[in-house]
């Protein structure tokens, strides 16, 4: 593959809910079904309290969930009421997939969180989208 896919911890198998369970604090924690942000957790910015819950809900249930790396994602400038200021953003690309080829399209979804300090780029949780420009393929 051109890009690498993150590394998944499916929390169905026992050996990666161990690792899960004893690397909380670092990774992101998503529901199977899940879409837009619900029912996650952002280990790096939870409570003490918010990270025993989410263990007990893994013990619980571990197949509904699984578990990735926390990412550090880009900042670019963004017009707010007090002028420019940096916030985080991902992009989405778009490629395209047919009997004869893989084609990756120019430009793709710049997703931006809204909120200072946020990491949460999904629209259903407050984020944003931008425009992404590819000024020469």
């Amino acid at each position: 593959p051109l890009l690498d896919n993150i590394p998944t911890w499916r929390c169905a198998e026992p050996k990666n809910l161990a690792y899960v369970l004893s690397n909380l604090a670092k990774l992101v924690v998503k529901e199977v079904h899940g879409s837009g942000g619900y029912g996650m957790l952002v280990g790096p910015a939870a409570s003490k309290r918010e990270l025993a819950a989410f263990t007990r809900k893994l013990q619980a249930n571990p197949a509904n969930y699984v578990a990735q790396p926390t990412l550090s994602l880009s900042t670019v400038p963004v017009l707010t009421k007090s002028g420019l200021a940096p916030r985080h953003v991902d992009l989405r690309p778009f490629v395209l997939v047919s009997p004869e080829e893989i084609r990756v399209t120019p430009g793709g979804l710049t997703r931006v969180a809204l909120k200072k300090g946020s990491l949460v780029v999904n629209s259903s949780q407050g984020g944003g989208t931008k425009d992404t420009w590819v000024l020469e393929a």
